[in-house]
């Protein structure tokens, strides 16, 4: 049985399926580089934008990449077509509203393109909201996911990290935290390390103990 007092959730790829999205605006960005789609889509999930544009931009000035970083922002924000809640996350974040349990989004997104996917796939509004504008360093760095134990008032022990992607899961890992893997690739790096493997956040029992303390169970 796993124990947490509260919870910081990845959001692409974990709450909210946007992968169509993605992965199409990047491509159409790549497409003005001349850079091959494969490329491209193995370096950037679980990474801020930036990051991806600084790695796919050597020797460009910064002033070139911010400006190549508003243009993506503005496309990714604006499409939201096909974009939908996961199974179960919906239900999962209103158990955890019901029973005053502490939760956070934590994501490598801005709060543009976070505030326009989270709206379309119909979640509720966090009380907490870790976005790339917030920390000097993205993921796989632990970062996002301190701050976002600090804001929720716990320690990083008593958080759970829930990701899917192998850069988030480094990072919650790096952090400190409890980590459950949800819709992570079976080669996923420190998939063995992690304290709980999910095919789907339907899977995961949420139980409240006397005193406050939550208890987390895999369905099987």
């Amino acid at each position: 049985m796993l124990k947490c007092n509260g919870f910081l959730f990845d959001l692409d790829g974990t709450l909210v399926d946007s992968l169509a999205v993605v992965e199409r605006s990047w491509c159409q960005w790549g497409d003005r580089f001349g850079i091959p789609h494969q490329e491209i889509l193995q370096f950037i999930h679980g990474k801020q934008a930036i990051t991806s544009l600084r790695h796919f931009m050597p020797g460009q000035p910064e002033s070139a990449i911010q400006a190549e970083f508003l243009a993506l922002e503005k496309l990714e924000a604006s499409d939201t077509d096909g974009i939908h809640a996961l199974p179960g996350a919906r239900e999962l974040l209103a158990r955890l509203d019901d029973n005053q349990i502490p939760w956070a989004i934590v994501t490598s997104g801005s709060i543009p393109v976070a505030s326009a996917r989270r709206e379309a796939s119909q979640l509720p509004a966090p009380k907490v909201l870790v976005t790339a504008e917030q920390v000097q360093h993205g993921k796989p760095r632990p970062d996002a996911y301190l701050l976002g134990a600090e804001r929720l008032g716990l320690e990083p022990a008593d958080c759970v990290v829930v990701e899917d992607a192998p850069a988030g899961i480094a990072a919650g890992l790096a952090a400190g935290c409890k980590v459950i893997a949800v819709n992570a690739p079976a080669s996923t790096p420190d998939l063995d390390r992690v304290d709980m493997v999910l095919d789907s956040l339907e899977q995961l029992i949420v139980e409240v103990l006397p005193g406050g303390e939550i208890a987390l169970k895999k369905r099987t």
